[in-house]
């Protein structure tokens, strides 16, 4: 951690976690947060869907939501960003407060309910956007909506042109029923109809889906099955869960989705079951409890070809992203691996 983090983090931490949120945004549009530029080397340079990733570690949706830092987060060390979530029109989300920090068990409980400037004043932003890095944009669905279907490619029309990969994000538990468009024929005809519109682009670009942690084996088996009759073009597994085991902040009971440490392990089983039901045929993005590079390395062993950080980095701090991208490069030179490629997948079997 670098000595700025380490005088700013307890001072964050003293402030309500939204607020501190808002501040964090503060210092990285005034150009004072990190910015060591991307590390990469040929071990970690990673092909994920088309798209060329510098290094394998990426930010996860949530923290960006509105493209207001992607210039200062283009700088911060990752190899890849994923804006939003992004709705047809702007909402306010869920009534305040809705953030959570639980420092005893290194999570978050949030229930922001997809607040956000709404698809047009995003795709005014994206227009000036870096191009150092691939970046993508997590689609959503407003909360009113009766059509949410037709909303996911609202903003995939305005803003997919804009951007270098696109998420169907159906695994938010902060948008009430949302989850359902988990169920198989529901999430098929809603992938087909992303994966038509990309196609429809001067330049098609990769569909993902992110989808959740609480699923039994034979929802993730329907899903996998889905996602390939559509033609994802890769899956992140997973968003936030509304499980609360083993907790012991005093905010575990706060309701909305939990990140952080405790979802690592539940994560990363649905990554290895992901990988089993799609014979590694489809690309994996691990995200869910990711603070070391050990840990990015075990979602990469369980199948993942790239994973997403998010609330560690309230933790650690903004430089963990180059953190992990450097000691994983030094893990992976000293066994003798040449290429992070050929340890995707070896051992999803012991996560099952």
């Amino acid at each position: 951690m670098r000595l700025s983090e380490k005088i700013a983090l307890p001072l964050l931490h003293k402030l309500d976690p939204e607020r501190a949120h808002d501040v964090a945004h503060w210092f990285l549009q005034k150009g004072l947060a990190p910015s060591p530029g991307i590390f990469s080397t040929p071990r970690i340079a990673t092909e994920l869907a088309g798209l060329s990733l510098p290094n394998p570690i990426g930010l996860a949706a949530g923290f960006d939501k509105n493209a207001t830092s992607m210039n200062a987060l283009s700088r911060a060390g990752f190899g890849f960003l994923e804006l939003g979530a992004v709705t047809p029109r702007a909402q306010p989300g869920n009534r305040k407060p809705r953030l959570f920090r639980l420092s005893e068990d290194r999570a978050a409980i949030n229930r922001f309910g997809f607040n956000n400037d709404g698809m047009e004043a995003v795709a005014e932003r994206l227009r000036s956007r870096p191009k150092n890095l691939p970046i993508g944009l997590n689609l959503g669905a407003n909360k009113d909506s009766e059509h949410r279907n037709v909303d996911y490619i609202e903003v995939m029309e305005a803003c997919g042109p804009l951007v270098d990969f696109v998420t169907i994000n159906v695994s938010s538990p902060n948008t009430a029923q949302l989850r359902n468009l988990q169920q198989r024929e529901a999430l098929q005809n809603l992938a087909e109809g992303a994966v038509r519109t990309r196609d429809s682009f001067e330049k098609p670009i990769p569909v993902f889906l992110k989808i959740a942690p609480d699923l039994e084996d034979e929802e993730i088996a329907q899903i996998a099955q889905a996602a390939q009759h559509a033609r994802v073009d890769a899956i992140i597994a997973t968003n936030t869960t509304i499980q609360r085991e083993g907790l012991t902040s005093p905010d575990a009971i706060q309701k909305g989705g939990l990140s952080g440490a405790p979802l690592f392990a539940a994560s990363t089983r649905v990554l290895a079951k992901l990988y089993s039901e799609t014979s590694g045929k489809i690309p994996l993005i691990g995200v869910g409890g990711i603070s070391t590079a050990k840990e990015a390395l075990m979602k990469i062993e369980a199948g993942a070809s790239a994973v997403q950080l998010y609330t560690a980095l309230i933790y650690q701090g903004l430089s963990l992203g180059d953190r992990i991208a450097r000691e994983l490069d030094q893990i992976l030179a000293d066994k003798g691996i040449h290429h992070l490629s050929q340890i995707v997948g070896k051992k999803h079997k012991d996560y099952l």
